[in-house]
């Protein structure tokens, strides 16, 4: 009977050194793109609600719930690589309209889907609309 050496086994600690390789790139490609020019943030702003807006129509109209969870890790990783997730990057606050309309695009869409809910303020979708609208404009003129 001939003997195999004996399958190597999966074991969490056999991924811990590619983790820490793969973290320490993403936070290098971070830091790199958070040396973006503070003046090129609403047009990167307007860019991503561009984007992310027609998508979570899409969501609202096919009452998929699930499309948030992805909407929000995407908002969050945008505003972490411009530094605003906790309003850490004062060069942004010229861009309050940007900043808010970012923060705001999950929130208003949820409510769109369940108006009752007490998150739901009356006039979050009015100032999100008005503030997607003033950071397309600030964009425009960049």
């Amino acid at each position: 009977m001939q003997r195999h050496p004996p399958t190597p086994r999966f074991s969490p600690a056999s991924l811990l050194r590619p983790l820490i390789a793969l973290s320490l790139v993403l936070a290098a490609s971070l830091a790199a793109a958070q040396q973006e020019p503070p003046s090129a943030f609403p047009l990167d702003a307007a860019g991503y609600l561009n984007e992310e807006l027609p998508r979570m129509e899409a969501a609202i109209a096919a009452r998929d719930r699930s499309f948030f969870h992805g909407a929000m890790v995407r908002t969050v990783q945008f505003s972490e690589r411009w530094g605003f997730k906790a309003k850490a990057n004062p060069d942004l606050a010229a861009y309050p309209m940007c900043t808010s309309a970012v923060m705001d695009y999950v929130v208003v869409g949820m409510c769109r889907l369940t108006p009752g809910d007490e998150a739901c303020e009356p006039g979050l979708a009015p100032r999100f609309d008005a503030n997607v609208r003033r950071c397309r404009e600030l964009a425009a003129q960049k």
